[in-house]
């Protein structure tokens, strides 16, 4: 185990590089001026010039990515350019918001997916499965932009249900993570479906039976168990995903996530910002399939975790 941890550690820090590097290419690349941005539209080009050596902008891009490597080495994620303020900081304050909208996101998407990936499968070719198939297939293919302003607008404005948005009590979290939740879920079900359908096929599906064991034990204790392997890769990409930033709910509902600051970074090209949440994005996306792979041989002891 020790061996396999240590070995998906070396590739973490070779996808961490490769994401850091890509990031800042592509940032170094855009035509807009963060020393522009900084200094105003009434500024001089002196003024702008002085800002842009200050900053170390006018280095080749080679320089200026070092220099931003033995700081992240360091620990140091960087200072940014508008907000004055060090991007560890920026990015701590956001994180509780977001490892709260993170836990009730993925626990409605488990919740949702798997009770529908389950009826589908037990009704198989049936009217129920077709209907929860669609609704899968709508919640996999809507917008979240137009998804959460229709939840926004019918569950806060119209019924009066939620508030209209922001950062406070369990109220102001049930709707975005519900909103994530639906539409996370159809990916979850789906999953479910297919792996149910499978395991209901196997032999010791059949043994259990010949035993006289209920169809709902045979269910809860043989099938569900089996089928809801493929799902843990998921959870663990979800984890990533979700750290990284969910900048269309977070900005719909007024949530004061890592993904508001990102966008908000993006507004005002504040590298450091950007590069500084891409890469605690990466960080979590390597960390939750690393916890992904471990919690797999708990779920599954035949899963021999040494060949991964």
């Amino acid at each position: 185990m020790s061996v396999f941890i240590l070995r998906r550690l070396g590739y973490a820090l070779l996808i961490l590089f490769g994401v850091t590097f890509i990031t800042y290419l592509l940032l170094f690349m855009l035509p807009a001026d963060p020393a522009r941005q900084i200094a105003g539209r009434s500024a001089t080009p002196e003024v702008v010039a002085g800002i842009r050596t200050q900053l170390g902008l006018d280095l080749p891009f080679y320089e200026q990515y070092g220099r931003y490597l033995v700081k992240l080495v360091q620990g140091d994620l960087g200072r940014s350019y508008i907000q004055r303020s060090e991007v560890a900081e920026l990015i701590g304050s956001r994180l509780r918001p977001s490892l709260e909208l993170m836990a009730a996101g993925i626990g409605f998407e488990l919740l949702i997916g798997i009770g529908l990936g389950v009826i589908a499968a037990l009704r198989r070719g049936g009217v129920a499965d077709k209907i929860l198939m669609a609704f899968s297939f709508i919640g996999v293919s809507a917008p979240q932009f137009i998804a959460a302003m229709l939840f926004l607008y019918f569950f806060a404005m119209q019924l009066g249900w939620f508030p209209l948005g922001g950062y406070g009590g369990p109220e102001h979290l049930l709707l975005p993570a519900l909103t994530l939740g639906i539409l996370g879920s159809g990916w979850y079900s789906r999953m479910v479906r297919s792996s149910m359908i499978e395991v209901l096929h196997q032999d010791f599906i059949r043994t259990a039976r010949a035993k006289g064991l209920s169809r709902g034990r045979v269910i809860l204790r043989h099938v569900l168990p089996n089928a809801i392997v493929p799902v843990i890769p998921m959870i663990g990409i979800d984890i990533g995903i979700f750290m990284g930033g969910l900048v269309v709910v977070e900005s719909v509902f007024g949530w004061p996530g890592i993904g508001q600051l990102a966008w908000q970074a993006i507004q005002q090209v504040d590298i450091p910002v950007i590069v500084g949440v891409t890469t605690v994005s990466a960080v979590a996306i390597v960390l939750g399939n690393l916890l992904a792979d471990l919690v797999i041989p708990l779920v599954d002891p035949r899963i021999d975790v040494k060949k991964h």
